[in-house]
């Protein structure tokens, strides 16, 4: 959620559902604002999509286990499938309502809403999340039928290497940079923006698949969090501005930006070896931070588990709608992305609590 809202309010250019780019006055942009925020946005980038796939790679063997072949798909193609075609259909293009919300000096936008609009505003939106675990979840499904019995019978618990997860890293990096050659990171594809990172995708949803098998999640040592942690932040010092070669900083889309976003160049290779291993470093320290500190869960912490998914589907239109209501709030851009997160991320969980009270919707959400 306060990815999307960073967006709401750090993005310069019109490519969200509703934008309130960081003026600090008419015309002129907050080389602060602007900076905080893309920046924020970048690092979330990195890692907060894979490790999403890394835990649903990870309850992927016991659900098939328990539901077999038929079951295990079923309930992903409800799970995931009914989701994507509700926000495809209906909840996306309300959403890009949010364009005509915006002034028309930013949009080039003076015609009103119609319905020959509606088919340019279908898609996928974040859902995209939902679809490309289905497809890796039917993936997962046809390899444990090829196998049959075998992926069962050779797991066995282990702990993950120093050795293993370094060559992790670097495969990670090379796969990385290799696709950005193609599709840099910026560019979708059909409704995937952001297959540049596909590799990181598919290879933590595996290596999830595999932490199950292992019990990796628990016989993952502590020092090993705590390494994880210590090279996210080394990476960032050192290899983050070096992709930029300090140029990024501008407020206008540069060479350097392009470079480190794909194309082949040396900087794109950088770029990718500082996602791989922020990636890894996060992942490792938050499983052994999480596993160490906050083992349990409150009623506090169960009501937003409950809500969390619900959160997903429906956060888009309620953070339109809570940077509308508060346009005519003038502060700072950053300290406008405070207050909208704030009013925006209870807001979203209220909405979902109730949204999933309505009738068979809990059997999906």
């Amino acid at each position: 959620m306060l990815h999307h809202v960073a967006i709401v309010y750090g993005a310069v250019l019109p490519m969200f559902y509703y934008l309130e780019p960081p003026f600090s006055s008419p015309g002129v942009i907050d080389p602060i604002a602007y900076l905080v925020l893309t920046v924020f946005s970048l690092f979330n980038q990195a890692w907060f999509m894979g490790a999403f796939f890394l835990i649903a790679g990870y309850f992927a063997p016991g659900s098939f286990d328990r539901k077999g072949v038929g079951a295990f798909l079923k309930d992903k193609l409800v799970r995931l499938g009914i989701p994507a075609l509700v926000f495809y259909f209906i909840i996306n293009p309300a959403s890009w309502l949010g364009l005509w919300l915006m002034p028309a000096s930013l949009t080039g936008i003076t015609n009103p809403p119609s319905w020959q609009a509606y088919s340019l505003f279908t898609g996928l939106g974040p859902l995209w999340f939902a679809v490309m675990l289905l497809i890796f979840s039917f993936g997962y499904a046809v390899w444990r039928m090829l196998t049959k019995n075998w992926a069962v019978a050779s797991a066995s618990e282990s702990k993950p290497s120093y050795l293993g997860g370094g060559i992790a890293v670097l495969a990670l990096a090379v796969a990385s940079y290799l696709i950005r050659m193609v599709v840099p990171i910026g560019q979708s594809v059909g409704d995937f923006p952001t297959i540049a990172y596909l590799p990181q995708y598919l290879g933590f949803f595996v290596i999830g698949t595999v932490a199950s098998r292992r019990n990796w999640f628990w016989t993952l040592p502590s020092s090993m969090g705590i390494v994880g942690f210590v090279a996210a932040a080394v990476v960032s010092v050192v290899l983050f501005p070096l992709a930029f070669s300090g140029q990024w900083f501008s407020l206008e889309l540069t060479e350097a930006l392009n470079y480190a976003m794909g194309n082949g160049h040396w900087r794109s290779a950088v770029y990718a070896l500082w996602d791989a291993t922020m990636a890894f470093g996060l992942c490792l320290g938050w499983i052994v931070l999480f596993r160490r500190f906050f083992d349990g869960q409150n009623w506090f912490g169960r009501f937003l588990s409950e809500q969390s998914y619900a959160v997903y589907v429906i956060h888009i239109p309620l953070i339109v709608v809570v940077a509308y209501l508060l346009r005519g709030v003038t502060i700072a851009p950053l300290a406008k992305f405070g207050l909208a997160s704030v009013i925006a991320v209870p807001v979203c969980f209220i909405v979902a609590y109730l949204v999933c009270k309505i009738p068979l919707v809990s059997k999906v959400l």
